[in-house]
């Protein structure tokens, strides 16, 4: 194979990625006292990226929901804050920088989950310990290698043979002729007879 046989395509492709688990803990201070925590989920998570050189800034946020009981527990209240985060991810390209234009696209493997949540020994407020998990993928240009052939070529095809087909059908209907002959000559009588009643 020489080089003469070889051409480059430009194309885009995935030229970096980076994934990055984090792992925090939010503290959070309720209207009411808290006497118990009767459950905590996370929701309405949303995220921006921007790529600084080999790494991918994602700015997020999400709302943290603790659903708690007061008041010595007589009363229960659900008590939501937003969270804002900032997750540094650093890229690991295949085959080096492109320098053109590339776009960053952020895959959410793991959505903002808790993990505990807990009353703090001041008995005042909440400590939620939160993990996500973020993938970053980086498309650009990049080249790929192909051969050429030198020379035409013809791809092989399986074609059915038809010609057994073809003459089965030709040939039937009268068989060998003699038939058609027979009713061609009665046909040809009757018609004579039915001419000279007209």
């Amino acid at each position: 194979m020489t080089l003469k046989n070889l051409r480059q395509i430009v194309t885009k492709a995935v030229v970096a990625k980076g994934k990055k688990r984090s792992e925090s803990t939010e503290v959070l201070r309720p209207p009411n006292k808290p006497s118990g925590i009767l459950g905590c989920w996370i929701i309405n998570h949303t995220h921006q990226s921007k790529k600084y050189g080999k790494y991918v800034e994602v700015y997020g946020k999400f709302d943290i929901n603790v659903w708690y009981s007061h008041h010595d527990h007589s009363k229960t209240s659900v008590y939501t804050e937003t969270i804002s985060y900032k997750d540094r991810v650093r890229l690991h390209y295949r085959d080096g920088a492109t320098g053109g234009p590339e776009d960053v696209y952020i895959k959410v493997i793991q959505q903002p989950n808790c993990t505990e949540a807990v009353i703090t020994k001041c008995g005042e407020k909440f400590s939620v310990s939160v993990e996500r998990e973020l993938l970053a993928e980086v498309v650009g240009e990049t080249k790929v290698c192909v051969q050429v052939h030198p020379h035409d070529f013809e791809e092989e095809w399986r074609f059915d043979d038809e010609s057994s087909s073809s003459s089965s059908s030709s040939s039937s209907g009268h068989g060998d002729g003699k038939g058609y002959k027979k009713d061609f000559g009665d046909h040809k009588g009757g018609s004579d007879k039915d001419s000279s009643s007209l």
